[in-house]
């Protein structure tokens, strides 16, 4: 059972919803086209990986990318929840990393096929304890920060992305529903890059929370 820690309380996770390209900059250095809508791929809740847990590279993959994102947990369901109570439905924020197997998600993209084997792999989606939500007053204006063996690699803004928190909660809940214990993983700024074994990995939400992973092959 996957769970996540909020006020020191375990909660059980639901799905795992991502969102791609939400920053303009991140999608450009990739060269992708930015979507007229949210684009959303999932994760299995066997690739949750909390912080004291190692991320473990997939022998299938050569290149595995960190892509660090702010994370919703999801404390009401709905469907259909407009963006102006779409914050009321959030119960904490935390901090974490998609990590991507960037050739297998090539190779998957150049075929037409899902990209669940690039995105899905055991520990490929890391999360921070929460911050509960009512101690955030904006999730619009946050900064966070993701260094690798104490090197800045990506810095992001929650100013800057594409579809805000409340317009992606609206359209997951209307065009899937959103159920108690769902995570988002909002999108990742540009500043993606290979890691190797032995690389430390120090994620911070702008102060409220912050975590670490060891990569190992």
């Amino acid at each position: 059972m996957a769970v996540v820690q909020l006020n020191g309380q375990s909660i059980r996770v639901g799905n795992v919803f991502c969102i791609g390209r939400n920053y303009a900059a991140h999608a450009a250095e990739l060269g992708n086209a930015v979507e007229a809508e949210p684009l959303v791929f999932l994760k299995p809740t066997s690739a949750l990986a909390v912080e004291g847990e190692p991320i473990r590279l997939p022998a299938y993959s050569g290149d595995v990318h960190h892509e660090c994102e702010l994370v919703l947990l999801i404390g009401k369901g709905g469907n259909d929840i407009p963006e102006s109570a779409a914050l009321q439905h959030v119960a904490g924020y935390a901090i974490g990393l998609d990590m991507t197997a960037r050739d297998v998600q090539g190779i998957a993209k150049q075929k037409g096929l899902p990209w669940t084997k690039a995105k899905g792999f055991r520990s490929a989606a890391t999360v921070s304890a929460f911050v509960p939500a009512e101690r955030v007053a904006d999730p619009g204006h946050l900064e966070f920060t993701l260094q690798v063996n104490g090197e800045t690699r990506q810095r992001g803004d929650t100013r800057l992305m594409l579809f805000s928190v409340p317009a992606i909660i609206h359209y997951l809940s209307t065009v899937y529903g959103l159920s108690e214990g769902d995570l988002i993983y909002t999108g990742t700024p540009e500043g993606v890059a290979a890691v190797k074994p032995g690389d430390r990995l120090r994620l911070d939400l702008q102060g409220w929370v912050s975590a670490e992973w060891s990569v190992v092959e």
